[in-house]
């Protein structure tokens, strides 16, 4: 049987990323990061786009190297084709096309969301069960949160959104609130590990349904800091650890109270978490208890595929490439 090769491409946002797929197993996942937006205090688009022009030739080359694969070996080429910033879109798609026509080999657009959702069935050389069919998954990142039942490789269902702010964003406007440089997520992680999760009291916003909001909770926090500052100047210094704490709590009593609700109205047993913000800690953590306290499954990707990288890109591709699902060379990328 011939060995079956995909390059997953994967330039949404400030990452660039590219890995390599060899029958279903990744052989390399390189990602580039973007050191510019630090200064801004968040992603400048244009900023973004320029970047990836700048990485994607290198980072592609060292996945294929590092893979021992020959671009002339490739079965056919994975691509993000949204939702994300329309000008890093440009860049991925429009190289990914090129790749592939000067390749005669077929062109795999993916979706982003999907994508993340389908990191669980990333195999390398680490033995880990992938979720059985169906299960749900809270898809969690700086610009999406999600609920998703996800009933095959490409049948999802979307059952719960947030109706504003997502809960990545939550988490990096509340560390710009407190003086922490971008990106301020993981270290409101960091801090919040040895701070008090109720020593501020937040607002949990009844929504009905599945469906959840973080913009009172941002608002909320900022209050509280602005009027901690105003009558303490060492306010955020002395309470930095508990503010993160509270902060964070605040933020993953929403994300397990809508996911247990999920869980226990769709009658399914085997929960997941998936993006960017399930690499925070408390999150890994509440999510193992709350499968423990109601009898679920639970499945958590390991850390190098939880925020944006080329391996679930690649690992999407493989389940349209086998489904017959290419993308035509006249594709263009999907922003929302």
């Amino acid at each position: 049987m011939p060995t079956v090769s995909i390059l997953g491409i994967e330039s949404s946002c400030d990452e660039t990323a590219a890995a390599v797929l060899v029958d279903g197993v990744v052989r390399s996942n390189v990602i580039a990061g973007q050191e510019v937006h630090r200064h801004w205090g968040g992603v400048v688009p244009e900023l973004a786009s320029r970047a990836h022009q700048e990485h994607i030739v290198p980072v592609v080359h060292e996945a294929l190297q590092k893979a021992g694969v020959r671009k002339e070996d490739l079965a056919a080429v994975a691509f993000t084709q949204g939702p994300g910033l329309i000008g890093a879109l440009l860049v991925g798609t429009c190289f990914a096309r090129s790749l592939a026509q000067s390749l005669g080999i077929p062109l795999l657009g993916v979706d982003h969301m999907q994508a993340h959702v389908l990191a669980h069935f990333i195999k390398d050389d680490e033995e880990r069960g992938a979720p059985a069919f169906p299960f749900l998954n809270l898809t969690v990142s700086g610009g999406h949160t999600l609920i998703v039942l996800v009933r095959g490789p490409l049948d999802m269902e979307v059952v719960g959104t947030t109706l504003d702010d997502a809960a990545g964003e939550a988490f990096d406007k509340g560390a710009k609130v407190l003086g922490l440089p971008y990106p301020g997520g993981p270290l409101i992680d960091r801090h919040a590990a040895v701070g008090e999760p109720y020593r501020f009291a937040l607002p949990v916003p009844q929504i009905q349904g599945l469906d959840m909001s973080f913009s009172g909770v941002k608002t909320a926090f900022n209050n509280l800091v602005r009027k901690g500052l105003a009558t303490d100047p060492g306010f955020v210094e002395r309470e930095l650890p508990h503010l993160c704490a509270s902060l964070q709590q605040c933020i993953l009593d929403i994300l397990l109270r809508k996911l247990q609700k999920a869980g226990r109205t769709l009658g399914v047993p085997r929960i997941a978490i998936s993006g960017g913000v399930s690499a925070n800690s408390g999150l890994r953590e509440q999510v193992k208890q709350l499968g423990v306290r109601e009898g679920w499954e639970v499945h958590i990707p390991p850390l190098a595929y939880c925020t944006d990288n080329g391996a679930m890109v690649a690992m999407a591709g493989h389940f349209l490439l086998l489904a017959g699902r290419t993308t035509g060379l006249d594709t263009v990328p999907h922003p929302r």
